[in-house]
């Protein structure tokens, strides 16, 4: 059985690479404050979507953000002491802190803690709507019993947690009261029997079916070249930040990048696997991978009004401008809500 709404894991991280490239690219209160309107939108239908992946964090982006972006702020205004309109004067001799505090580092600290918040919020999304088997399957065969173990891992935290609620139930029920520090053995005692319990019983379970008991085959030929793609990808991108050559450094680190890509590739063919319940492409995921295009592009390409994107209220607080054009390809940013929207809560049957 399978929801017909379901995004594909690659979809989701096309949606998610666009939101990282916004966030990196731009400080403009206007596109981040639409950004993460987008983002509490998508979060919120996500709610009302039949649980693919693991549960929904403790705080929501609302709640992250009211944190964040104030310490954010005044973290900002207590260590760069840039800008033009003076707010209070801190003694020199203080370290690090001493010096003028100004509105507009104040302002540039919240709008970085606006990025963190909208990462935050498309973080939870995907973590919610993407199954922990999709996430596997999107690691490189050649670390496949890695992600195992690490998928593993992510799914203990739950069960854990679940665990220590039904011990404190149960001790509750017999009169046990936490007093001080030694009534909490109580507790703990029966969690970390418990767990070493599981822990044994699934590594039996995984020695039976032979799990990572083959022979580890190691090419030096491909982990030489994998290390050479990693460094040329490093020069590129030194060539293209440090030096200023644009066009070479984006070849480079396009051509590493190639490299490191088919190198794992190579390598993880040599470590075949069955998927018992595979996730096929279909058409929403190609809207929602569009829309993220549409978003990126928009961003990374020399497009109508793309100089606006580069704000910064140093020296003076300026009005930040806003281009219709890169409003409008936010939207691409939608694609699952309409997805959503369109395709329903119909299930199909494999």
């Amino acid at each position: 059985m399978r929801d017909r709404a379901a995004i594909h894991g690659l979809a989701w991280l096309a949606w998610l690479g666009a939101i990282v490239v916004l966030t990196t690219t731009t400080r403009n209160p206007w596109y981040l404050a639409l950004a993460f309107l987008w983002v509490i939108v998508t979060e919120a239908v996500a709610k009302r979507q039949p649980l693919l992946g693991r549960s929904a964090p403790i705080w929501s982006p609302l709640r992250f953000g009211l944190l964040v972006i104030p310490i954010a702020a005044l973290f900002n205004g207590l260590t760069v002491h840039v800008g033009a309109t003076e707010l209070w004067r801190l003694p020199l001799h203080w370290p690090l802190f001493g010096g003028a505090i100004t509105l507009e580092a104040m302002l540039f600290g919240a709008l970085n803690g606006l990025a963190l918040t909208i990462l935050f919020g498309a973080f939870a999304v995907v973590n919610r709507m993407m199954p922990l088997r999709a996430i596997i399957h999107l690691i490189p065969r050649t670390y496949y019993p890695v992600a195992i173990v690490a998928a593993i891992a992510i799914t203990f935290v739950p069960v854990t947690l679940q665990q220590w609620q039904q011990i404190r139930e149960a001790q509750a029920v017999r009169g046990h009261k936490l007093r001080g520090i030694g009534s909490w053995l109580a507790l703990w005692l029966p969690l970390l029997t418990s767990g070493m319990e599981r822990a044994l019983q699934l590594a039996e379970a995984m020695t039976a079916r032979g799990f990572a008991g083959g022979v580890a085959s190691h090419n030096p030929v491909q982990q030489s070249a994998l290390v050479g793609g990693l460094a040329v990808v490093l020069a590129g991108l030194l060539l293209r930040t440090v030096w200023g050559q644009g066009v070479a450094g984006l070849l480079l680190m396009v051509g590493g990048a190639a490299l490191v890509l088919g190198i794992l590739h190579a390598a993880g063919r040599q470590h075949p696997h069955t998927r018992y319940r595979p996730m096929p492409w279909q058409p929403q995921d190609w809207v929602v991978v569009a829309g993220a295009l549409l978003t990126a592009l928009a961003f990374l390409l020399p497009v109508p009004g793309r100089a606006t994107i580069f704000y910064t209220p140093y020296p003076t607080l300026m009005p930040p401008e806003f281009a219709l054009t890169l409003g409008v390809a936010m939207w691409g940013l939608l694609a699952p809500v309409a997805v959503w929207l369109v395709m329903g809560r119909e299930v199909l049957y494999d």
